[in-house]
């Protein structure tokens, strides 16, 4: 909880400070590269610097984090960093790195706002950021420990072992893992992400998160989409790698499972809504589903270009098969059939369960208009949940923005 004194000064200067987060995020993370260039071998990702993304997420969640502090002082504020957290435990961030952090961000505070940067301002932020850090680390030294990440080793990192390689389209590809180690594989709830690191030619290491589409005591499915990548948008450097040279015995350095988008326990109906690539997660809650023989009532929606673009397609069916309360309805933008709908995904006619919980992965303009549908069919906002692939650039009104 913020001091009164803080709060004041929060307050009456969050108007000024949201106006220049955008130019304060972007010379933060240019001041720090400019003197950490080592931060972006294996930890930043260079894409979502290279196109912005990073920095208007960053933005976003210390406005939304300040503005809840002095709006709701009563509450803990804590819900809307948890998919901050579980992203930071998945490339292995340290306490320490909030430091570094605190320092050119601050840095970049006093630059852009000049004389506005008094003493009483910078102290009062200085509070929200540390409450922010606080929040932070307090999360993900418990997500660790549940991980068995101990303090001496505190690495998420592990070698696993390429053991089955699968196209599943043109440009989607599934990779069998299995750790190298001979060490069990570790707890994956259904809709989790790893993070999967590898050296691109350059000699820079990044990392990126993948679905766990199918996971069992042995090993875990991740499914990738290749994205092409220029030099001035290396958004795809890492899926364009792992389709082209990840191969059955190589090994991969892979983090431990993260994400806070799992289904609850309990028999509530589920509705799980996805488009293209987004049906990854989907696909891993159905199979958690089915291999624990579940009678849950579960409604399937997805959205796709074609049936030959659909990933996962052939398996999908066979899972909802396999569940007996549970029943999916597809679009295709070409390909429509009689047990396809043609077109973009359309709820007016789709008959919803009562009082569902929902899970949605796609694009950001796909997920908004769907949303739309729902509040509108009468699904409270509470109960709508999203994953993002990336920064989340999205915090609808209403919706929790924990739910990753």
């Amino acid at each position: 909880m913020l001091s009164e004194e803080s709060a004041a000064t929060v307050r009456a200067t969050l108007p000024v400070l949201a106006e220049s987060l955008d130019a304060i995020t972007a010379r933060f993370y240019d001041t720090m590269f400019a003197d950490r260039p080592e931060l972006l071998d294996g930890l930043f990702n260079r894409a979502n610097q290279a196109n912005g993304e990073q920095r208007r997420a960053l933005a976003g969640a210390i406005a939304a984090f300040a503005s809840a502090l002095v709006e709701r002082p009563e509450e803990r504020p804590d819900a809307l960093l948890s998919r901050i957290a579980h992203k930071h435990v998945s490339l292995g961030i340290t306490e320490d790195q909030y430091v570094v952090v605190h320092k050119y961000l601050f840095g970049a505070i006093a630059h852009e706002l000049g004389d506005a940067a008094t003493p009483d301002v910078v102290a009062a932020w200085d509070e929200v950021y540390w409450l922010m850090a606080g929040a932070l680390i307090a999360q993900e030294a418990r997500l660790y420990a549940r991980a068995g990440v101990g303090e001496e080793v505190r690495s998420p990192w592990r070698r696993w072992a390429v053991t089955e390689r699968r196209s599943e389209t043109d440009d989607v590809l599934s990779l069998t893992l299995r750790p190298d180690d001979g060490a069990p594989v570790p707890e994956v709830r259904p809709g989790q992400y790893v993070s999967v690191c590898t050296r691109l030619p350059d000699g820079v290491h990044q990392a990126r998160q993948y679905s766990v589409s199918h996971s069992d005591s042995e090993r875990i499915r991740i499914t990738v989409k290749r994205v092409d990548a220029t030099a001035a948008e290396p958004a795809g450097e890492v899926s364009t790698r792992l389709h082209t040279d990840a191969g059955i015995g190589d090994v991969l350095s892979v983090s431990i499972p993260a994400g806070d988008v799992t289904p609850g326990s309990g028999d509530r109906p589920l509705v799980l809504v996805s488009a293209g690539i987004g049906c990854t997660p989907m696909v891993g809650m159905l199979n958690a589903l089915a291999d624990g023989s579940s009678t849950r009532q579960v409604l399937l929606l997805h959205a796709d270009r074609s049936p030959e673009a659909h990933p996962l397609r052939e398996e999908t069916e066979g899972l909802v098969g396999r569940l007996p309360r549970a029943r999916s309805v597809v679009w295709y933008e070409d390909g429509g059939s009689a047990e396809h709908r043609q077109g973009r995904m359309d709820l007016s006619e789709t008959e919803l369960p009562e009082d569902p919980e929902v899970y949605m992965c796609g694009p950001l303009p796909f997920m908004r208009d769907v949303r739309t549908q729902l509040l509108r069919a009468g699904v409270p906002a509470r109960s709508i949940h999203y994953e993002v692939f990336g920064p989340d650039l999205w915090l609808p009104d209403g919706a929790p923005a924990s739910s990753a």
